[in-house]
């Protein structure tokens, strides 16, 4: 599967703009990072794209969310990438074992975080936001208490330290900050 196919079928299941928005940065932040680390990056990206998939077929059914996803893309795209995708989900009962899942995993709550950090900037526009003010929003509990900080240490698993797992994953939101309407 190629990103346009992948592209369609995400519109086809997510109709909600958030839901959009929220794969395409997730989807940048792959990227990002599978070029920063020397992967494959249109692998990386298709998982980032689709690890939702399924998110407004199973609703507020967390333990359904990516088992869908993976009946969806069988015999479309790589085990691998439906194991990255399932991964990311803890109650999927698949663990993340590699680099792609563990980015995965860190990307996406780092997505809401970056985005939450942008839409408390006078203007709301990731141009704004700095690696110094994601740290500080990082730090304080009380804001974007759902994103989850154990997830995004998760780049240490990458062999990336906070601050420059930050630094790609905000340069990559800003790359694609016009379709996020930030």
């Amino acid at each position: 599967m190629n990103r346009e196919e992948a592209l369609k079928l995400v519109k086809e299941y997510l109709k909600e703009e958030k839901h959009l928005k929220h794969v395409l940065a997730v989807e940048a932040i792959m990227r990002g990072l599978a070029e920063y680390l020397n992967e494959d990056v249109e692998k990386w990206g298709l998982v980032g794209l689709l690890h939702d998939l399924d998110f407004e077929l199973v609703g507020k059914d967390l333990n359904e969310h990516t088992k869908k996803t993976a009946e969806i893309l069988k015999g479309k795209v790589s085990e691998e990438i439906i194991h990255a995708i399932m991964a990311h989900n803890e109650k999927s009962g698949v663990q993340a074992q590699n680099k792609m899942e563990y980015a995965l995993r860190a990307a996406d709550a780092a997505s809401g975080l970056i985005i939450a950090t942008a839409l408390v900037m006078p203007h709301k526009k990731l141009t704004e936001v700095k690696v110094k003010s994601i740290k500080k929003k990082f730090k304080s509990k009380d804001f974007a208490r759902n994103v989850s900080r154990e997830r995004i240490r998760e780049c240490e698993k990458l062999g990336l330290e906070l601050t420059k797992f930050f630094e790609i994953a905000l340069k990559a939101l800003q790359g694609v900050a016009s379709k996020l309407g930030l």
